[in-house]
Order: C-alpha cells, then sequence, then structure tokens
C-alpha cells in the first residue's frame, strides 16, 4: 500500500456523525448576515448573550475537559426551540467534527516517505549542499503552495512511473513552470482563460531565463569553491578587495542563503541578468518572504519568480456551449500556433511546459487536446467550485491518468444536486455530492453554509479578524430598505459600496443610487440614526460570524469526505487518501485529494 488509508466503511462512519452534528447546527451556517436584523437572526438561534459566545470562543478549548450536555440538548441546542443553550458544547464538538478531529487525514512526510519507499528512492528529501535563494519576487503562499504539492506530484509520478502532468485550472503556470524546471516532467497546464494562459506563457520564458543564468551562476561557483584558497595575508585582502567591488556592481542583490538548515542573508550576488529582471512589471516584484529553514529543496531558487501576480484571475469558466464558433477555432488556433512557436523558440532547450486555452469537464477528450498525451499525473491546485470534482470525474474516466492530486477551493460556487435553491449544474452533473452514499441520501448544505465553508478558522484564531463593518453596514442597509423601500432584499450586488464610502452615510446613499432608488426620500440625520440604533447590537453580529466560523472545518470537511468517499466507491481507483499539503495560516484550503489507479501499484 502506499499509504495507510481509511477503509470506506470508517470513512461512511465519520461521514454520518459529521451529518449528523451538521443536521442540529447547520442552520447557523445557513443564516444570511445580510437578513441579521431585518430577520432578527440572534433571538431566532440563541438563548445566550453576545458576550458569552465571545467569552467561549476565546477560551483555550485545547485545555479544556469533555463538556457534559446539559438536559434536554444535543450538541449544545435546546431540543424544544432548537436555540443555542450551550457554547462550550457546540464548540467543542465542532472542533471533534472538523477533520483534524476526525483523524481522518493521512500526514503529507507519511505519504511522502511510503512513496519514496515503494519506488525505492531513499535520497530524495536530502539536503544537496548549499541553496542560494534570491529574495525578490517572493510571495510566501503561493512559493508554500507550490513547493508543497510539486513534491506530492513528482512522487506520484515517479511511483506511477509516468512523466506528464496535466494541470486543470493552472491559472498563471506557477506550479507547471516548477514542476517542469525542477523535477524534469512534461507538464500541460490548462485553463479556460486565455488570459491566464499568455501570462504563463510570457512567465514560463522569463523562468527559463531565470534558470539558465541561476545554473551558470551555480557552476561557476562550485568551480571557484573547487579551487585551493591561500591563506596568506596578501590573499585575504585580494579577496576582500573582490567582495568590495563586487558589491558595487550594477546586479549585485543581497540573496538568502540556505546553509546547514539555516537562514541567513548574504551579499553574494545572485547574477540575475539584467534582461531577466527589466522584463518584470513592478506588480510581479511583491514582498520579501522568510523562507522556511526546513526546505532543502535544491530547486527552491525558482520560488521567487513564482509569485508574480500574486491574485489568481477569477473570470468564471465558460462552457465550450457558450462559445462561439469563432472563438472555439480561435482557441483552437492559439494553442496550435504556441505549440509551433515554443519549438522554434526553444531550440531544443528542453522545455516541457505547454499552456493550453479550453474548459474541461470528465467527457473532455484529453488526447483530442493533447496529442503528445501518454500516461499522466493530473493535479489541480485550488479548482474553482465544479472544477474540483471534475478533475476527480475526469481522474476516473481516463484510463491514461494514473493519480491525482487534488486542492479545490471556492465552496460557495459549487452547484448542488439536492439543493432547491440551486444553480444549474452543466451537463446535468453537480459538483456535490459526488459520492453515491451521499447521493442516496439526498444530501445538501445551502450555499450560505458553502460560503461559511470558504472561512478560514485558524487565521481568525490567530487575530485575521473578519470584515465586520462592511457586513455590518450592509444589515443595517436591509432595515433601511425594509422601512422605506419596500423591499427586503437588494436585487443588485453592492458589496463593492462598501470600500469607496467615507461614512455610513455616504454608503447608503451609495447604495441606493446603485440600487435605482430615490435618496432624497431620506435625510443624512434620518440613515445616521440607523447607525446609531443598531451600533450597540453589533457585536451579536461578530458573535454570531464567530460561530460560522467555527462551523467552517466540519462544512468543508463533508464536502471533502465525499470526495474521498467518491474515489474509494470506483473499482479502478486502488489507493484514495486525505492530505493536509499547506500550512492552513498560509494557506486556507489545504487538503488535497490523493488518488492512484490500480495497475499503478505493483
Amino acid at each position: 500500500m502506499a499509504f495507510n488509508e481509511l477503509p470506506i466503511d470508517t470513512l461512511k462512519k465519520k461521514i454520518d456523525d459529521v451529518r449528523h452534528f451538521l443536521s442540529i447546527s447547520l442552520s447557523i451556517a445557513n443564516a444570511h448576515t445580510v437578513d441579521f436584523y431585518t430577520r432578527d437572526i440572534w433571538s431566532t438561534f440563541m438563548s445566550v448573550s453576545p458576550d458569552e459566545v465571545l467569552s467561549a470562543v476565546s477560551s483555550n478549548h485545547e485545555h479544556m475537559g469533555a463538556v457534559e450536555e446539559e438536559k434536554d440538548t444535543t450538541f449544545g441546542f435546546c431540543s424544544i426551540t432548537k436555540k443555542l443553550l450551550d457554547v462550550s458544547a457546540l464548540l467543542m464538538t465542532a472542533k471533534a467534527h472538523s477533520l483534524s478531529g476526525l483523524g481522518v487525514c493521512v500526514q503529507l512526510e507519511e505519504l511522502l516517505q511510503n512513496l519514496r519507499l515503494m519506488t525505492g528512492d531513499t535520497t530524495a528529501g536530502e539536503t544537496s549542499g548549499r541553496v542560494v535563494v534570491p529574495d525578490e519576487f517572493m510571495n510566501c503562499k503561493k512559493a508554500h503552495e507550490v513547493q508543497a504539492m510539486s513534491e506530492v506530484v513528482a512522487s506520484l509520478a515517479k511511483f506511477c512511473q509516468v512523466e506528464q502532468v496535466i494541470d486543470v485550472g493552472s491559472g498563471k503556470g506557477y506550479l507547471c513552470s516548477y514542476l517542469s524546471m525542477r523535477f524534469n516532467l512534461q507538464v500541460f497546464g490548462i485553463d479556460s482563460s486565455s488570459t491566464n494562459t499568455h501570462g504563463a506563457q510570457e512567465r514560463n520564458r522569463k523562468l527559463k531565463k531565470f534558470s539558465r543564468s541561476y545554473q551558470k551562476h551555480s557552476r561557476a561557483t562550485r568551480n571557484h569553491e573547487a579551487q585551493p584558497v591561500d591563506t596568506g595575508e596578501g590573499s585575504k585582502e585580494h579577496i576582500n578587495n573582490s567582495e568590495n567591488n563586487d558589491s558595487k556592481e550594477q546586479g549585485s542583490k543581497n540573496c538568502i542563503m540556505k546553509e546547514n538548515g539555516r537562514s541567513m542573508v548574504t551579499d553574494e550576488p545572485c547574477a540575475l541578468p539584467e534582461q531577466v529582471t527589466s522584463e518584470l512589471s513592478p506588480s510581479d516584484k511583491t514582498r520579501e518572504c522568510t523562507i522556511d529553514p526546513n526546505d532543502s529543496d535544491a530547486g527552491s531558487s525558482f520560488l521567487n519568480m513564482l509569485s508574480m501576480d500574486v491574485i489568481e484571475d477569477t473570470s468564471p469558466r465558460v462552457h465550450p456551449s457558450q462559445l462561439s464558433l469563432e472563438e472555439r477555432e480561435k482557441r483552437k488556433r492559439e494553442n496550435l500556433e504556441r505549440k509551433a512557436r515554443e519549438g522554434r523558440e526553444n531550440g531544443g532547450d528542453g522545455s516541457l511546459y505547454s499552456p493550453l486555452t479550453s474548459y474541461v469537464t470528465a467527457e473532455t477528450e484529453l488526447k483530442m487536446l493533447i496529442t503528445e498525451l501518454e500516461d499522466a499525473v493530473l493535479v489541480g491546485l485550488h479548482t474553482c467550485g465544479d472544477l474540483a470534482p471534475s478533475t476527480l470525474r475526469m481522474f476516473r474516466a481516463k484510463q491514461e491518468l494514473r493519480a491525482v492530486c487534488s486542492v479545490g477551493c471556492c465552496y460557495h460556487l459549487l452547484s448542488e444536486e439536492f439543493d432547491q435553491d440551486r444553480q444549474e449544474c452543466v451537463n446535468g452533473v453537480c459538483g456535490f455530492p459526488m459520492s453515491q452514499y451521499l447521493r442516496d441520501q439526498a444530501c445538501f448544505c445551502g450555499r450560505n453554509a458553502r460560503m461559511s465553508a470558504c472561512l478560514a478558522l485558524e487565521r481568525v484564531s490567530a487575530g485575521g479578524g473578519l470584515p465586520m463593518e462592511s457586513l455590518f453596514y450592509r444589515a443595517v442597509l436591509h432595515v433601511i430598505l425594509r422601512d422605506h423601500y419596500d423591499c427586503f432584499k437588494s436585487e443588485k450586488r453592492v458589496g463593492n459600496v462598501y470600500s469607496k464610502a467615507s461614512s455610513f452615510v455616504d454608503y447608503v446613499r451609495r447604495a441606493l443610487r446603485k440600487l435605482d432608488l430615490d435618496e432624497s426620500k431620506l435625510s443624512d440625520s434620518v440613515i445616521q440614526s440607523y447607525h446609531e440604533c443598531y451600533s450597540p447590537r453589533m457585536n451579536e453580529m461578530v458573535a454570531f460570524n464567530m460561530l460560522k466560523v467555527s462551523l467552517a472545518p466540519c462544512i468543508e470537511g463533508l464536502v471533502l469526505l465525499d470526495r474521498l468517499c467518491y474515489l474509494k466507491e470506483q473499482g479502478n481507483v486502488s489507493h484514495s487518501a486525505l492530505v493536509q499539503l499547506f500550512d492552513p495560516l498560509q494557506s486556507p484550503r489545504c487538503y488535497a485529494i490523493v488518488g492512484i489507479k490500480e495497475s499503478t501499484v505493483a
């Protein structure tokens, strides 16, 4: 076995436990913050004060013992009124029903170690000498994600004896570039946004220039270090003078050097060529990142360049049926031209990354899109909404896909089969639930609950906080709409109004104009009076949203356990597991679904 797996019967029992807990508590997650005051949400769900909730949330639950349920309560909720009576009971139960509390995840190091043992690789992960990492262009979050996921993908490729990787929803191509350069894998990055594809191609071109320069610099450094050094005073003076001259050179940079597991700043020139650095736009140059002192990856020198354009393109995926014939032909032509151009530009330099523009589903014929396709590993790093389940369905359906590593995000954009208010599923196939086990139970969460699942408990617990003032403004706006405009909902989005407003009065007036409502009906004093009336109750909203944050890992857990159960139901998938890849403080959507096809295992 590649890793210690969870038997499907045990998994189903865990799913049942989470579902039972959420059947009682999910109503809190599904309550919309916008309706907080118009529907008196606090009184509807709570029999405790906001201070009690905030006090319990801020307590150190790790040192609390088991909470004894009060009479006629379930998970802290009154069995009769369905209101929350015992905050501590709810919080402790939520913690027990999160992925970490359920004990369903395989440890990353355990997975990597077992894959290495299966392939007879005993050297992977060992330090291969000093690694020089320029500190420019580094974004901690993206570098952390790329490095961790690439280790898993490379190990899966070696285990399955394949040399190709397909990255769906590849975005800017960070992972693709790193996999091709660091691990010499042939990577096909597929994204539905042509903007992302063109950006990825340009970034990969710059990375190759940096790669060549770094390799030349590394070889020169090794050759220099291999030469005997005269320890006389004259040599010392010569070395000092050389260092002084180097520090004045145009291209000299401060670098982060990693040696013996420690990070140090050194004045050694990075030897980045001017033609590489000059091509980087100001937006490409992000803040300095402190490198993980335990990172001994010999390829981490590339990570500084993988952080360009930190914010990923979030444009919606467009199904081919919604594209005009002209647009489909244009995409096909661009893909063919890109391949031909890369072949001419590379001149046999070993470039292994090909960005492609296409919308993909489980029915996509990969061999039509990638003519040179062989057996491959399928990956997706923070695939949005339904693309994550589509990735797993594609893995099941395509024999040439030997393994999968999928990290999803944007649960609020998932389509749900059994939600009456759901958005339409593409081709009748919905993102949740995936497993036959939960489909037989007609399981659904609801959009507000899935939005709650996107909240980051670890970040909030570490003091990250929530954008409470904007939520408060929006909720009070709805009270004004109810009282003066005979409507309970704003049909148009007003979420971006807050960032432009200088005060609550300005916010309301901007929102009314955007909603095409007559703002002259209200004076500034009337608008301000609403703010003064509800400000004392803002702590209710803060406390309620902290409960939502506490429930978020349980809702996310149900979605991910459903995906894991789906893989375990497939006859052609021999191994599957849920792995925490990332530090949740750096990357809140930190869990990956990993699967291996049966015929790849000896």
